[in-house]
């Protein structure tokens, strides 16, 4: 049939150039329309869109871990249309710097927290670990996607003109008051001590007194040895385990006011946000909402088993933090939030929304919830520290 077709053609009179065009791309749909009748199409694939993101994380830390839960979730949902190629601490920038990194370009995207960040706004620490108000780490994700907190973060990069979209994953168990050389019974011990945080937890040790340094968790061991810092807070058992603070300071207090509800923040460069189809900046959206859960999930079993290894496998002393330190703390909250409050009007809306919804979630939370320390220490028939 086709033969026939053509020795048709070919007797077709002489036309104009115009006439010769529309016959053969009528020629080309008709040879189109085959495909439909069955004939297999040539598909050219497509290159998926690479998100080179960077840590703020030395090699070894879990932390890595939980970004890699939201990297792998992000590109096995985008059906190899994005792919995201994560690197530790340091591939390109230093851990303080991934920030600026992403919001310049130098980097396509972020996994931090906005502690390191808190030097450009000590606001930034209030998407972080902040004030206590009664709300613990999951509660405080909520009032950050329902109490509006997501909508001040970003004003707040915009005040900054920080050029980045940025979403929170993994409302973080309370870190440890940290490592010492002699344990902590009295605040009056803070007085003086060269110790490390990061945030405002800086400013709050500041005001009981204490010297602080501020180092991402790659430098602290080396910052103890060298006799920079004489005591330490990170952030969990199982990081600090990997850095091997064990090996230099065998004192570990449990619990702390200073950074109680924390996240890490997930930022992209918000010129390759906008580049971004409007299915895969949903699928990035959701994708951290995914491994916020999954990276709990990662904490509860890493953290409890390492503390377990600290104890009895290098002989760390575990203690509970007293509850005196707990209100030392408070009182020092009290000073900080107040004369913050004052000197920034922004500090102070961001405080307020905060305390707005913890007045009306705790009360629901505390009058609701189940004494859980009770059922566990009758059923292992034991007493949990303090």
């Amino acid at each position: 049939m086709l033969k026939k077709f053509l020795k048709k053609s070919a007797r077709l009179p002489e036309k104009s150039s115009e006439s010769r065009r529309k016959f053969f791309t009528g020629a080309a749909m008709a040879t189109t329309g085959a495909a439909i009748a069955g004939f297999p199409m040539i598909s050219v694939a497509q290159s998926p869109i690479v998100i080179k993101m960077q840590g703020a994380w030395s090699a070894t830390d879990i932390f890595n871990e939980f970004a890699m839960e939201f990297v792998k979730r992000v590109n096995d949902m985008a059906g190899g249309r994005l792919r995201i190629d994560y690197l530790v601490g340091g591939a390109v920038v230093k851990p303080f710097e991934v920030t600026d990194a992403v919001s310049k370009g130098v980097l396509d995207a972020g996994h931090t927290v906005p502690v390191y960040w808190y030097g450009k706004s000590k606001v930034a620490s209030l998407f972080g670990s902040g004030p206590i108000n009664g709300c613990d780490a999951f509660q405080t994700l909520a009032w950050i996607y329902r109490g509006g907190g997501l909508q001040l973060y970003q004003e707040l990069l915009q005040k900054l003109g920080l050029n980045y979209v940025g979403y929170f994953a993994l409302p973080m168990p309370t870190q440890p008051l940290g490592w010492f050389k002699k344990p902590i019974t009295d605040a009056k011990q803070l007085k003086g001590l060269k110790y490390r945080t990061v945030g405002l937890a800086a400013d709050l040790f500041q005001q009981m007194g204490a010297k602080v340094t501020q180092l991402p968790g790659g430098e602290i061991v080396p910052a103890l040895e060298r006799g920079v810092i004489d005591a330490f807070e990170f952030n969990n058992p199982t990081s600090d385990m990997r850095f091997g603070a064990q090996d230099v300071i065998k004192n570990y207090e449990m619990g702390s006011f200073h950074q109680a509800m924390e996240f890490f923040e997930i930022a992209i460069n918000k010129k390759r946000w906008d580049s971004l189809p409007k299915d895969l900046q949903a699928i990035w959206q959701y994708g951290v909402e995914a491994a916020s859960q999954a990276n709990y999930w990662t904490a509860m079993d890493n953290y409890s088993r390492d503390l377990i290894v600290l104890k009895e496998k290098h002989k760390v002393n575990v203690l509970r933090t007293p509850k005196s330190i707990f209100q030392a703390q408070l009182a020092a909250w009290d000073v900080l939030t107040k004369k913050l409050s004052d000197e920034d009007p922004f500090f102070k809306k961001v405080v307020d929304s905060q305390r707005d919804w913890a007045k009306r979630v705790v009360y629901y939370h505390f009058l609701n919830e189940a004494d859980f320390k009770l059922g566990y220490e009758h059923i292992f028939k034991t007493k949990i520290p303090g």
